[in-house]
């Protein structure tokens, strides 16, 4: 594994990050998937539980000692586990950044083809409402997640984002994301892609933006209805201004 794979790269992130695992855990279990591929160069995503039974199996027959072997099985299940399929954590953080990253609605993010994300101009061809067609600028946080994400799932044409059948995503599907990964937080709300869309919103006109610029990117056709972010972010304001001004 001399040249970097994003598949492994986001495996030891979140050993570290959400696992919190230590430095010598993270070594270990680096060591074990480099041994593991040094065997079997097939693509991660076309693995299977067989072939890593395959190895250990091997490696047990030359006579390596069990600890060898525990550790061996430990790495490449906790890897399998989360890894194998590869795409899926991928795919899922990627939709998660371009909610954010873009304000999208949810049948849009769902509607999304390959095609439509232009990693030049860092944007998205959208599809809104009676299909009126809008371009919305996207970060590179999301854009990056997207690059990961069709590397790993071999993603070039088509739907953007795709089920385990390679089928194109329900919305349902993409609701049912931020609920799952909500409960193994501490976050004490309920994250939804339409509050993801809110917050976009949000947080825009909390920096300045104009509200002509606001109802473009969310592709409302009236502007009274993106006048209700105004309403959330001046109360903001007067919460801001009433914990910190002397005079309030």
């Amino acid at each position: 594994m001399n040249k970097k794979d994003p598949l492994v790269e986001e495996f030891f992130r979140y050993l570290a990050i959400e696992r919190n695992a230590s430095p010598r855990t993270l070594k270990a279990y680096r060591q074990a998937l480099t041994a593991f591929r040094a065997e079997n160069k097939r693509p991660w995503k076309t693995c299977t539980a067989n072939d890593f039974r395959d190895y250990l199996f091997a490696i047990t027959k030359r006579g390596q000692a069990r600890s060898y072997v525990r550790l061996q099985f430990s790495a490449l299940r906790t890897f399998y586990n989360r890894a194998a399929p590869g795409w899926m954590p991928l795919r899922d953080v990627a939709i998660m950044e371009l909610f954010y990253s873009s304000g999208l609605r949810l049948s849009e993010l769902a509607a999304l083809d390959v095609a439509d994300v232009d990693l030049y101009t860092e944007s998205v061809r959208v599809f809104g409402k009676g299909r009126k067609e809008r371009i919305c600028p996207v970060g590179l946080p999301a854009l990056e997640a997207i690059s990961r994400y069709r590397a790993a799932a071999n993603v070039h044409s088509g739907p953007l984002f795709i089920n385990k059948g390679r089928r194109r995503m329900s919305t349902r599907s993409i609701w049912l994301i931020p609920k799952r990964y909500l409960r193994h937080t501490s976050i004490p709300i309920s994250i939804s892609p339409h509050k993801l869309r809110h917050s976009f919103a949000t947080h825009m006109l909390d920096r300045g933006a104009d509200l002509r610029s606001v109802q473009a990117l969310l592709g409302h056709a009236s502007l009274s209805t993106t006048q209700i972010y105004t309403h959330v972010s001046v109360e903001r304001l007067k919460k801001a201004y009433a914990e910190a001004h002397p005079r309030a």
